[in-house]
């Protein structure tokens, strides 16, 4: 299994962003968007309904992965975007409903994965992308942000900074910018 990583370009985040919601449907880009402002893993996104995003300000979950509880706030712009997805919506359905499926089930994980994969080809965008994408786009840009890596390993449930830098694409950057500036070229005398 590949690693996955951060959406570094901020501006293939916002051509993204306007594809999904011009191109493919509106679920899809709710879903991108709902992963890139929240962090949370997609498990976790996943079984949300309706109920548990209308008209609120926070989201109070149990992480499935680690069992933590988890108070999350939701940003004003996602609340925006969750408001307008939700309107004709019933309190009892999946947020992330399955579009060709008479019954109230999520879409799957695999399901995730495709939609994410196809917009990547889309773009022609090289990078491993997957289900985690998202988690590690909010982190790496939300450091990019604060530079607070303590907090961002709080938000995310990590317990070592190091793991919380690594996840999010931060000690590849700090290793590149090093290797990069590397020159024997320059210190040769003449």
């Amino acid at each position: 299994m590949n690693t996955v990583e951060p959406i570094r370009d901020y501006d293939l985040i916002l051509d993204m962003q306007d594809y999904l919601l011009e191109k493919k449907n509106k679920r899809d880009y709710v879903l991108f968007m709902f992963g890139i402002y929240s962090g949370l893993r997609i498990s976790d996104i996943l079984p949300l309904k309706v109920r548990d995003v209308r008209n609120a300000k926070y989201l109070y979950m149990r992480e499935i992965k680690t069992g933590k509880e988890k108070r999350l706030p939701i940003n004003d712009e996602l609340q925006q975007i969750i408001k307008e997805y939700i309107e004709d919506k019933k309190d009892y359905e999946y947020l992330f409903k399955r579009e060709k499926c008479k019954k109230n089930e999520h879409i799957t994980r695999q399901r995730v994965w495709q939609i994410l994969n196809d917009l990547a080809d889309a773009f022609e965008y090289k990078d491993n992308i997957g289900c985690h994408t998202l988690r590690k786009t909010f982190g790496y840009w939300l450091y990019q942000d604060t530079q607070d890596a303590v907090s961002i390993m709080d938000i995310l449930n990590h317990s070592d900074i190091s793991v919380t830098k690594r996840y999010i694409g931060v000690t590849q950057d700090s290793k590149d910018k090093i290797m990069r500036g590397l020159s024997f070229s320059k210190k040769r005398k003449r």
